[in-house]
C-alpha cells in the first residue's frame, strides 16, 4: 500500500527517512491535496535503477544506460 505524507511532514526528517528505509517503498509527498514529490531510501533507488537497465536490456537494447536517456 502507497505510503503518502502531506508536504509538512517533511519537517521531520528522520521521521520520513525512517519511514522511507522500513517501509523499502517510495513515500508519496501532496501539497495541496495534490501529488508533488516522491522520496525514497538510496536501496530503493538503486534496486529501481538497477531493475529498469534490466528490463531495458531485456527489450533489446545493447547499452542499458543509453536506453534510459533515450527513452
Amino acid at each position: 500500500m502507497p505510503v503518502i505524507k502531506p508536504i509538512t511532514d517533511l519537517r521531520n526528517t528522520n521521521e520520513i527517512s525512517e519511514l522511507c528505509h522500513k517501509q523499502q517503498q517510495s513515500v508519496f509527498i501532496t501539497k495541496n491535496g495534490y501529488g508533488d514529490l516522491v522520496v525514497m531510501s538510496m536501496e530503493t533507488y538503486d534496486e529501481l535503477l538497477s531493475t529498469n537497465h534490466i528490463d531495458k536490456a531485456k527489450a533489446g537494447f545493447s547499452d542499458p544506460k543509453s536506453a534510459i536517456y533515450n527513452a
